[in-house]
C-alpha cells in the first residue's frame, strides 16, 4: 500500500513539475511571438503610413497589394487552409479530437502582419490569440501526460499573448478565462500564471513602454450620469460592429471567386482610406493623435468627421476580414471607443458646459465597446488600464463596461465569437 502510494505521489509530482516546465516554455515562446509581432507591425506600418501620407495613391495600391499576397501564401504556401480566428480556439477547446496545427503559428502572424501594415483596417490581437493558442496546443499534444491538460495550455499561450501585447498579466488571465476557457481549474491556475509570470518578465526585461502615454489625474462625481450615457452608446456601437462583421462576412461568403472580394474589399478600403486616413491600419495612431489634443473643440467639421469615422470603421474592418484580411475586432473596439469618447465629451462640453475631461472619456470608451464587443468587462477594465499604466479611471471604467456590456447583450446577444450561422 505504502509503495502503491509512494508511486502515485511520484506521478503527481513528476506532471506537476512537467506542467510548470512546459507552462514556462509556453509563456516565453507566447510573449516572444507577441512582442516580435507587435514590433514589426509597428515598425512598417509607420513607415507604409508615411508614404501614403505622402502620396496618397498608396491608399489605393497597398490594400489590394495586401490581400493579394495574403491570398497567394494561403493558396499556396499554407495550402489552401483559411484561418477562421478565435473560433477556430474554441473549435478545439471544445473536441477532444480538433486540434490546432502548428501551421497557424506562421500563418497568423505573417496573415496579421501583412493585414495591418497594408492598410486593413483591424488589429493584430486576434491574429496573436490564434497563434498563441496554438503554441499551447501543439505543447499539449507532445506528451500523454498533457492530454487532460488541453484547454489550460492553450489558455496558457493565449493569456501570454495578451500580456505581450498589452502589458496587463491580469488582461491576460482574465480574457483567457472570460472568453476561452469559462472556467477555472488548479492546473488552469498553475499554468496561467506561470505563462503571464514570464511574458511580463520579458517586458519588464525589455522595459516596454505603455502603447498610449496619457496623463489621468483625476475624475469627478458629477460625471458619472455622462459615463452613464457613454456605456450605452458603447453597448449600441459594439452591436452595430458585430452586426456589420456577420453580415459582410455573409455576404461575402456568397462571392465564389475569391479574387472578385479582394477586388471589391480592396475599392472599398481604399475609397475609405482616401477619406479618413485615420482608419488605415490598426488606427492607434489616430487614437494617439487625439489623446494628446488636450481640448477638443466641436466644429460642423469635426462633429461630421467623427461621426463619419464610427459608421466606416465597422464596415471597413468586417470588410478587411471578410474579403481575407487576418484580424478581429479588438483594435477596431477600442478605435470606436476613443473617437465616440472624444465625440461625446466634445458635444457635452461645447453645448452643455459640463467640462468634463475628454481623455477620460476617451479611455472610457475604449474599454467600454471592447467590452460590450467580446463581453468581457473585466478583461476590457484591465487590459485598457494595462494600455495606459493607469488605474484612476478604474470605477468609472468597471461602470461603463458593465452597462456597455448588457445594454449590448439586451439588444442582440451574440457577439463576434459567440454567432451560429444557422444552416
Amino acid at each position: 500500500m505504502k509503495t502503491t502510494a509512494r508511486i502515485k505521489k511520484n506521478y503527481h509530482l513528476i506532471k506537476f513539475q512537467k506542467l510548470v516546465i512546459v507552462s514556462i516554455l509556453i509563456g516565453f515562446l507566447s510573449a516572444f511571438l507577441g512582442i516580435s509581432l507587435k514590433k514589426m507591425t509597428e515598425h512598417y506600418e509607420e513607415i507604409f503610413f508615411h508614404q501614403a501620407n505622402v502620396n496618397p495613391y498608396f491608399y489605393i495600391l497597398f490594400p489590394v497589394f495586401g490581400l493579394s499576397v495574403i491570398y497567394f501564401l494561403r493558396e499556396y504556401l499554407f495550402k489552401k487552409k483559411e484561418n477562421k480566428g478565435i473560433k477556430e480556439v474554441f473549435e478545439s477547446t471544445n473536441s477532444k479530437t480538433k486540434h490546432l496545427p502548428s501551421y497557424k503559428i506562421p500563418s497568423h502572424t505573417i496573415n496579421g502582419l501583412l493585414t495591418v501594415i497594408f492598410g486593413g483596417s483591424t488589429g493584430i490581437e486576434v491574429s496573436t490569440v490564434v497563434a498563441t493558442a496554438t503554441i499551447g496546443s501543439v505543447a499539449h499534444q507532445k506528451e500523454n501526460i498533457f492530454r487532460q491538460y488541453k484547454t489550460e495550455l492553450i489558455c496558457a499561450g493565449v493569456a501570454a499573448g495578451i500580456t505581450a501585447l498589452f502589458s496587463s498579466p491580469i488582461a491576460g488571465i482574465l480574457f483567457a478565462i472570460e472568453v476561452i476557457s469559462r472556467k477555472i481549474s488548479r492546473a488552469f491556475i498553475i499554468s496561467n500564471l506561470i505563462a503571464v509570470s514570464i511574458a511580463f518578465g520579458l517586458l519588464t526585461l525589455l522595459k516596454e513602454e505603455p502603447l498610449f502615454s496619457v496623463n489621468i489625474a483625476t475624475w469627478h462625481f458629477k460625471a458619472i450620469p455622462y459615463f452613464i450615457l457613454l456605456g450605452i452608446l458603447a453597448g449600441i456601437n459594439s452591436v452595430y460592429l458585430t452586426k456589420c462583421v456577420l453580415f459582410f462576412k455573409s455576404k461575402f461568403a456568397k462571392i465564389e471567386t475569391h479574387y472578385y472580394k479582394i477586388i471589391l474589399g480592396s475599392f472599398i478600403l481604399s475609397i475609405s482610406l482616401f477619406i479618413f486616413p485615420q482608419l488605415y491600419g490598426e488606427g492607434y495612431h489616430a487614437i494617439k493623435t487625439i489623446i494628446n489634443s488636450n481640448e477638443i473643440p466641436l466644429t460642423l467639421t469635426l462633429g461630421f468627421s467623427f461621426i463619419g469615422i464610427l459608421l466606416l470603421k465597422p464596415i471597413v474592418a468586417s470588410i478587411t476580414l471578410a474579403s481575407g484580411g487576418d484580424g478581429g475586432v479588438f483594435a477596431p473596439s477600442l478605435f470606436i471607443g476613443a473617437f465616440l469618447g472624444a465625440l461625446v465629451a466634445s458635444v457635452l462640453n461645447t453645448f452643455f458646459d459640463t467640462q468634463i475631461i475628454p481623455v477620460n472619456f476617451m479611455i472610457i470608451g475604449m474599454a467600454a465597446v471592447l467590452s460590450a464587443s467580446i463581453h468581457a468587462p473585466f478583461t476590457a477594465i484591465f487590459l485598457v488600464c494595462g494600455l495606459t499604466n493607469n488605474y484612476t479611471l478604474f470605477f468609472p471604467i468597471l461602470a461603463a463596461c458593465l452597462i456597455s456590456k448588457y445594454t449590448a447583450k439586451m439588444i442582440y446577444p451574440n457577439t463576434v465569437y459567440t454567432f451560429v450561422p444557422s444552416i
